[in-house]
């Protein structure tokens, strides 16, 4: 009798076991979220390889021949001193960790909030470093998703940051197909978004709080942003406009409460660039007689090198060389709640609207001279749909 009762229990705990294990199962995602971004190494290891593909993509550096072997060359030469930088910020980028916690809170809200849609899940799609945009595709594909929403990172366009992302994700499709059961559709720029604008001006409000109250007031803002080349720039990229956009906005939250200035950062090479830059403009400032900066990574929406080392570590020790005496750095939007509104705000509106793509991600720049946007244009003209 004893024997029996332990093999009927036994049965019932199997049963309740696989229960609980399918009740628990992560349900089938419905739609996707593709956040595009460039990314970072994530140990000393990678950097070469990372350098080595943004320097072999053509929509960010063009060179006049042997644009592989230039590119190889550059990389090499440029990884001992990129590596020292990346293992003084702690040995790698932690724009991963950002993405991904950006990517799971924007996919509970929109679970909790956009019902019809859901649910919802996060897929990281690196340019340079893996996770690679190509992975994020094929990842989706496998899910079964009814539908992808491709979410540019950069809230200001550019060709050689979200147009190169973009581009890959044509590419994939173009070479791999895509099934007429995929409804795809893209956001591909959001720098004039007033919760973004509120978001930067939140934090710089807390960093103007944080000085002392007898340079407060005098204390400039500094905006610092990504440059481009002057040839990118002329042949029509938006880029320098939408970042101009976005500062507007803030100062316009923040009722033009203290002087600012837009700069531009992370040039290289010898060809002339977008102006005035971000460590030229801090000692021509200094010899000004200003004593306070406020500096805002009004182009970045996560922390990573460019904040990390070159405004946290180079400007600073430029600044204080120079003769600054005070110098804030506002932390990029990372979590903070108003940013994750933005974004959750921004994919609502995209899933309910009827524009799966912008009519300016369609056209042209007046002076482009890359036929892959050609392609990939028309391409997204022709396939993309909600």
């Amino acid at each position: 009798m004893f024997s029996k009762h332990s093999l009927i229990f036994g049965v019932l705990a199997r049963k309740c076991t696989q229960f609980a294990y399918y009740s628990t199962k992560v349900p089938k995602p419905k739609t996707a979220i593709v956040m595009l971004n460039m990314g970072g190494p994530q140990c000393v290891d990678q950097v070469y390889d990372y350098l080595h593909r943004i320097m072999t993509d053509r929509d960010v550096i063009q060179f006049p021949f042997a644009q592989d072997m230039l590119g190889e060359w550059i990389a090499k030469r440029r990884t001992p001193e990129v590596q020292k930088k990346y293992s003084e910020i702690g040995g790698g980028s932690p724009i991963l960790k950002w993405t991904k916690l950006q990517g799971d809170l924007l996919c509970k809200r929109l679970d909790k909030e956009h019902p019809e849609t859901a649910p919802h899940k996060p897929y990281v799609g690196f340019r340079y470093v893996s996770p690679f945009t190509e992975e994020a595709l094929v990842n989706l594909i496998r899910d079964g998703v009814e539908r992808a929403v491709i979410f540019s990172q950069y809230p200001q366009y550019s060709c050689a940051t979200s147009g190169s992302s973009l581009n890959m994700v044509y590419k994939y499709f173009r070479d791999n197909g895509i099934s007429n059961d995929l409804k795809l559709s893209i956001i591909d720029r959001w720098s004039v978004h007033p919760l973004l604008a509120k978001c930067f001006a939140e934090l710089i409000r807390k960093e103007l709080q944080s000085l002392p109250e007898d340079v407060r007031k005098d204390a400039l803002i500094l905006f610092s942003a990504h440059s481009l080349p002057l040839k990118a720039v002329n042949r029509g990229d938006s880029y320098p406009s939408e970042v101009g956009c976005t500062v507007q906005l803030v100062m316009w939250d923040l009722q033009y409460c203290n002087p600012y200035q837009l700069v531009w950062q992370s040039k290289v090479g010898p060809l002339p660039w977008l102006g005035p830059f971000t460590d030229q403009s801090v000692k021509s400032y200094a010899q000004q007689g200003k004593k306070a900066l406020v500096v805002v990574p009004i182009a970045f929406v996560n922390e990573h090198i460019e904040t990390l080392h070159e405004l946290d570590i180079e400007l600073v020790e430029d600044a204080k060389k120079a003769g600054i005496e005070i110098i804030r750095r506002v932390p990029a939007p990372n979590d903070h709640p108003l940013f994750i509104d933005t974004i959750v705000d921004l994919v609502k509106h995209h899933l309910k609207s009827n524009l799966p793509v912008s009519p300016k991600l369609l056209n042209r720049c007046p002076h482009c001279e890359n036929p892959i946007c050609i392609e990939s244009k028309k391409w997204f003209g022709q396939y993309c749909r909600l």
